[in-house]
């Protein structure tokens, strides 16, 4: 019976094994199964782009506080106002689920000029993002996992945010929520999306 159960243990090790060799593969190329854990981590093991877009401390604090500015400054500009959860709504796709469904919608790079002309006929023009703010803090790490090549699939830049109390915390603090992992931020062409351009130009 013992040999019996060591070797379905052993058969089960190497399903898992072998179903992570096959995670790590894309396209028939392998890519390294740490990936994720780098950019999660600490700030010496992110990569030299991730990391330039990686937010904390001062320099997360100015950024939230530049976009809550220019937030109030479009709220005050719009004719029809609106209340403040309703502005919000308009600005930000807020949460992995949303945040998802609008990159999705985004014809990605590798639509041609006739396919997205062909789309434009049959529905409306959809939301487009300008930029994704991601939480490092997320946990399970795979529920924003996807986001990071959709998001590249769609030329939309990911702005990491990183604090001590935890990014999702901050990026809740910013659309009014106790918790946010994900922030969307729509292109509507106002002075939120102005800031955002300079930022990414940084």
């Amino acid at each position: 019976m013992d040999r019996r159960r060591r070797k379905g243990v052993e058969g089960i090790d190497d399903f898992f094994c072998e179903l992570t060799i096959m995670r790590g593969r894309s396209n028939g190329r392998k890519r390294p199964l740490s990936t994720t854990s780098k950019i999660a981590g600490d700030s010496s093991s992110v990569p030299a782009q991730t990391q330039q877009n990686c937010y904390e401390g001062e320099r997360l604090a100015s950024l939230l506080k530049s976009i809550r500015r220019e937030m109030e400054s479009v709220m005050r500009s719009d004719r029809v106002i609106l209340p403040e959860k309703l502005c919000l709504k308009k600005q930000f796709s807020i949460g992995v689920n949303e945040v998802t469904r609008v990159l999705e919608r985004m014809n990605p790079l590798s639509h041609t000029d006739d396919t997205k002309d062909d789309d434009n006929l049959n529905k409306a023009p959809s939301i487009k993002l300008q930029a994704i703010l991601l939480a490092n803090d997320c946990n399970p790490r795979w529920l924003t996992k996807h986001l990071l090549g959709l998001a590249s699939s769609r030329e939309v830049p990911l702005i990491f945010v990183r604090d001590m109390k935890g990014g999702s915390l901050r990026l809740g603090e910013l659309v009014k929520l106790k918790t946010a992992i994900a922030v969307g931020i729509k292109a509507r062409g106002n002075a939120i999306n102005q800031l955002v351009a300079d930022i990414l130009l940084e």
